[in-house]
């Protein structure tokens, strides 16, 4: 006779995300052709930009793949999320860019994670939207450290940058080093509304910078599948990109939330949870896009 308790619908779910852990364990991540440098950007703030950078990049790493995240966000919330020190007078992306340090030397190993390096961003940053005003070729400072990376360090397979909610200088560095783009955008009317915005400035970017650049990826967070808004807003989007969505939209959880103030981020902190099993399965979509599977 079967156990009544085991009849709920949260224990239903607990066995589905059981089940799906299993599953993911057991699957190693296809490589990319070449090394990835990927940008995740919104300008709008608030869309889990940042936990879908680390989280994203987290899963990726779980399954196997050799990342790199770079966060060039001044507020150092990647930095917080994946362990690493941040404090004033921690070598830092701020040196890579206006001192003309290698990326190697800021590089800092995630704890939970072997396969993930992070070079954090400090406070010193965000005085450096003004500092590179008068700095020759301010636009590719990080297009050209990266290359140098990637020379040294092929057998790296992603780089992930996290970028301020802005189109600033930073922003435009991660832009025109990336080949391309994921954009998180939150499962509401308004986010349709950035969107167009931030797609009309990434096509100025490829136009005069960038020629590789391309949006590869577009993740809904924070979905609500009780809500019709939700579903319009996933809808909308697979009309207009049907190519670059990712098929699992990321749904609001409490436990990703949570995960920085442990200094980790969701898919460690909580590996079970149903956020971390979105972030996983839309790496494991990733991962195959840059491998040429489907």
């Amino acid at each position: 006779m079967s156990d009544p308790s085991f009849d709920t619908p949260l224990a239903a779910q607990l066995a589905r995300n059981n089940a799906d852990l299993q599953a993911l364990n057991a699957i190693e991540f296809p490589r990319p052709n070449h090394p990835v440098v990927m940008t995740f950007a919104n300008q709008k703030g608030g869309v889990g930009k940042t936990t879908s950078a680390v989280n994203i990049a987290a899963a990726l790493a779980l399954g196997g793949l050799k990342v790199v995240v770079i966060d060039i966000d001044p507020q150092g919330n990647a930095s917080t999320a994946l362990g690493a020190e941040h404090r004033e007078g921690t070598p830092s992306i701020y040196e890579v860019l206006l001192d003309g340090i290698p990326l190697a030397s800021v590089l800092q190993q995630c704890p939970e994670i072997p396969n993930l390096r992070v070079a954090p961003a400090t406070l010193d940053l965000s005085g450096a939207e003004v500092e590179l005003v008068d700095v020759n070729q301010r636009e590719f400072l990080l297009q050209r450290t990266l290359a140098d990376f990637l020379r040294h360090e092929p057998e790296v397979d992603y780089v992930i940058i996290d970028c301020p909610p802005s189109l600033g200088m930073l922003t435009l560095n991660a832009f025109v080093a990336a080949t391309d783009v994921t954009i998180p955008i939150q499962a509401e009317y308004y986010a349709l509304e950035g969107l167009s915005s931030l797609l009309r400035a990434i096509e100025r970017i490829k136009n005069a910078l960038n020629s590789s650049l391309r949006i590869s990826n577009i993740l809904v967070t924070m979905y609500d599948s009780r809500t019709n808004l939700s579903r319009e807003v996933v809808q909308e989007v697979r009309n207009h990109f049907p190519q670059q969505l990712l098929s699992t939209p990321i749904p609001r959880s409490v436990r990703l939330s949570e995960a920085p103030s442990y200094s980790q981020t969701g898919v460690t902190y909580d590996p079970r949870s149903t956020g971390a099993l979105a972030y996983r399965k839309a790496a494991l979509q990733i991962a195959r896009r840059f491998s040429g599977g489907n």
